[in-house]
């Protein structure tokens, strides 16, 4: 059974808990670039049609969404941990601060709080941790877009300061295009130098050793 994005929303509206607010996260898994977190409240039992994991929409979808939820939510909150503050303090401390950090923009105060993944926050205020809450969800799928969409602007400004590496296509993230940079011009201010294919690129490069050619078996007289 496939549940509709916004069942959590409408379990906790049966609860009694109207101001929901969805977090979520961009740019985990990238090699340069920021991380960018957003949090969510949007009215009671709105859901913007089309709205769903970032990842499945296409980028006209998700501008769109992007919108509409701006111009609809009750409050977000977003904000960007630098390539060089994810150095200093490591990835999963940078993506923990980075969702409480969204959460603390909030206009207003949530009375509940989704959090896509297995993130433990430790929040005051009641919280539950969904894996793909982005499917489930009408408030972190929101959170999705509204952090997805303003980190690929930012890499799209980044990709023009930073020529080469195809940031406008891969948004920082590995590929063959961007290793193949890596390797040829090294890695630039925006990179994560805390992640190995930036510290090591040409591990990822290297083509495996040819295997050697088998020899006849000898004749037998």
């Amino acid at each position: 059974m496939t549940l509709a994005v916004g069942h959590l929303e409408d379990i906790l509206a049966r609860r009694g808990f109207t101001a929901v607010a969805g977090v979520d996260e961009a740019g985990r898994g990238a090699l340069a670039g920021p991380l960018v977190a957003a949090a969510v409240i949007l009215p009671t039992g709105w859901v913007p049609e089309g709205l769903r994991d970032s990842k499945l929409c296409t980028p006209l979808q998700r501008d769109r969404l992007f919108d509409e939820i701006s111009a609809g939510a009750l409050a977000i909150g977003v904000v960007r941990i630098t390539n060089e503050r994810i150095d200093r303090i490591g990835l999963q401390t940078a993506n923990i601060r980075a969702l409480q950090l969204a959460l603390r923009k909030l206009e207003r105060a949530p009375e509940y709080v989704l959090v896509d993944g297995t993130f433990r926050l430790r929040l005051r205020t009641p919280s539950l941790r969904v894996i793909k809450g982005d499917s489930v969800s009408a408030n972190v799928a929101a959170a999705s877009i509204m952090a997805k969409v303003t980190r690929d602007r930012i890499m799209l400004r980044l990709a023009r300061r930073h020529r080469g590496y195809g940031w406008e296509r891969n948004k920082g993230y590995g590929s063959r295009e961007h290793y193949g940079a890596l390797d040829r011009l090294g890695p630039s201010p925006a990179h994560r130098r805390c992640f190995a294919p930036v510290s090591q690129p040409r591990l990822f490069l290297d083509e495996p050793e040819p295997a050697a050619a088998a020899l006849p078996d000898p004749v037998r007289s």
